[in-house]
């Protein structure tokens, strides 16, 4: 569960983050009024990501095995990519983002009426999305076969990623407020190297999916079997589960998968925080009334 409190607490700060520097902006720059339209805006993207993840978890249940299997693996692929774009993003972002988002609420202040809501709409939405699909892949992998998944099974990683966004809240109204700063870049980089792991779980995950749907081959072909040393059933064999997505019998392709994904991954992304440290020592926090 703490992979999925994780990822609620990143996704949720980013998204918080964005919203309090939008109205911290709009405050300063005397234009209140135009505040409900953020608002809306935050609104839209939350009942859209909510309505997304409900809908996910529904339809799921409605295929064959197969299909299920199908669209799983395909939508744990795409959470991957959400991801790791969503790390090197935020690795490469976090001193302009305030910069640029004051750049776009300007031009959307001067135009339609319902541009602040689309701005707002858009950088929100984006966290809800990939939040929505990295806990649906999570909560699959949780259930793990079962068919008749039990209401402890599909829960625990909801409340624990909605834990992880409302901490990301309260961190983000104690940020506006000028009550705290943090070091968002150490915290990025450190939660990012995380994710990293985490994806290639997911991208695992997706592969086995793909293998169960007969869409990818070698089901039966394993790179290693650890049952007996971590039994799935354990609480340290759950651990892992629960925040790597690790099988202690893994095919030979989802090693292979895990394996291309970390190495390079890895590699371009502390590369990436190497050169930003380099360039730019000084900590990246985002206080009230900060010019990043």
């Amino acid at each position: 569960m703490l992979a999925n409190y994780l990822i609620g607490l990143r996704e949720g700060l980013e998204a918080a983050l964005v919203v309090s520097i939008l109205v911290a902006y709009l405050v300063k720059s005397e234009r209140r009024h135009l505040l409900p339209r953020i608002w809306m805006g935050v609104a839209l993207a939350v009942l859209l990501s909510v309505a997304i993840t409900l809908g996910l978890g529904l339809q799921s249940r409605q295929f064959t095995f197969e299909t299920q299997e199908l669209i799983g693996g395909t939508l744990s692929l795409v959470a991957v990519v959400f991801v790791t774009w969503m790390i090197f993003w935020m690795a490469g972002a976090a001193r302009t983002i305030g910069s640029e988002l004051r750049g776009r609420i300007d031009l959307a202040a001067e135009g339609r009426s319902w541009s602040l809501v689309v701005v707002a709409f858009l950088a929100v939405g984006r966290e809800g999305l990939e939040t929505a699909l990295i806990l649906w892949t999570n909560t699959q992998a949780a259930i793990g076969r079962d068919l008749a998944p039990t209401a402890q099974q599909t829960g625990e990683p909801l409340l624990a990623a909605l834990a992880g966004i409302v901490t990301a809240v309260v961190l983000g109204y104690l940020l506006y407020r000028g009550a705290i700063s943090i070091n968002l870049t150490k915290f990025f980089t450190w939660t990012g190297a995380f994710l990293i792991v985490v994806a290639a779980g997911v991208l695992a995950y997706g592969v086995h999916d793909l293998q169960e749907a007969a869409f990818l081959p070698g089901l039966n072909t394993l790179a290693f079997d650890v049952s007996g040393t971590i039994p799935p059933g354990s609480w340290y064999g759950t651990l892992l589960k629960g925040i790597f997505n690790f099988s202690p019998a893994s095919t030979v392709l989802e090693t292979v998968a895990w394996v291309a994904y970390v190495v390079p991954v890895s590699y371009l992304f502390f590369r990436m925080t190497r050169r930003r440290s380099a360039a730019s020592p000084r900590s990246a926090a985002v206080p009230e009334g900060s010019n990043t």
